[in-house]
């Protein structure tokens, strides 16, 4: 009985003994391909605020990180261009958003973070018998000189121009790209983010307007009534801003204030990672990876 009893003791201590050893070569397992920075480390939250057209991206992308990060939330809001370099430099946000190169001034504040390339494109209704403008017809509608559609080789019917509020980047790059004065410009509807100009123009024969080519091209295959125009001859398409050839193109950045850490440098390198680059693709931006 004696016997039997201590050989039962020694397989309850060697089974303990291989327990315990096979509990210390797990973590010396995962310790050889876990990060510097585990993922477990994340925590925190962060505001994001500024270019309609960046915040898709930036949205689909928070939605993945927080997925990587339980810890982590990240609230995205709109408002512009101009309001995404504002926000960081006044602390309201951690991070903008700009669909455009920083100004002059804004660079000695604040820095950008590359993370896609557009472009921007006069659209039109699907049905408008017109199926290009020059530069000079273009400005000549939106100052005003022509307001028939009969004017510029369309149908007898007035123009209904779509311009974008002050304060957003596609404004600004259009009026600069076609020499205008945004006080100038003779609109008849004003509108904020690319998707209100895009249905502003769906909805309306005898409009035209200006968004993103990523905003369009997406719109467009999904069979919204719109069509891109062409500039000086080149199709305003995704592939032509990738290989550089359409005239009227952008960066889409994000904006902190110089040299960020922690949560904030986290975020911005992932998207700007690989892993990201799909959704830069499906909203039809260009990725600079």
């Amino acid at each position: 009985m004696r016997k039997a009893g201590t050989l039962w003791w020694l397989g309850v201590f060697g089974a303990l003994f291989s327990a315990g050893c096979g509990s210390n070569a797990k973590p010396e397992a995962q310790a050889l391909t876990t990060p510097v920075a585990p993922v477990a480390q994340l925590e925190g939250k962060l505001e994001v605020t500024g270019s309609s057209t960046v915040a898709p991206v930036v949205l689909e992308a928070a939605k993945r990180f927080e997925k990587l990060h339980p810890a982590v939330r990240i609230n995205v809001q709109t408002g512009g261009s101009s309001r995404g370099v504002a926000d960081p430099q006044k602390g309201i946000a951690d991070i903008g958003m700009a669909s455009r190169a920083l100004k002059e001034d804004e660079a000695k504040t604040v820095v950008a973070h590359l993370i896609a390339l557009d472009g921007i494109c006069v659209i039109l209704h699907k049905t408008n018998r017109v199926e290009n403008l020059s530069d000079e017809q273009v400005m000549g509608i939106y100052l005003g000189k022509w307001t028939n559609w009969k004017d510029v080789g369309g149908r007898d019917a007035p123009i209904t121009v779509v311009n974008k509020a002050e304060g957003r980047s596609t404004l600004e790059l259009f009026a600069h790209y076609f020499k205008l004065k945004t006080a100038e410009i003779k609109a008849s509807v004003i509108i904020g983010d690319n998707e209100q100009g895009i249905k502003t123009v769906a909805g309306n024969p005898d409009a035209i307007g200006y968004v993103s080519i990523g905003s369009a091209e997406y719109a467009a295959a999904q069979g919204t009534n719109i069509k891109l125009l062409p500039m000086n001859g080149i199709a305003a398409s995704v592939e032509n801003v990738r290989n550089k050839t359409f005239p009227l193109s952008r960066p889409l950045n994000l904006v902190t204030l110089p040299d960020p850490n922690g949560l904030k440098k986290a975020f911005i390198d992932y998207v700007q990672s690989e892993q990201v680059e799909d959704l830069v693709k499906e909203l039809s931006f260009v990725p600079v990876r």
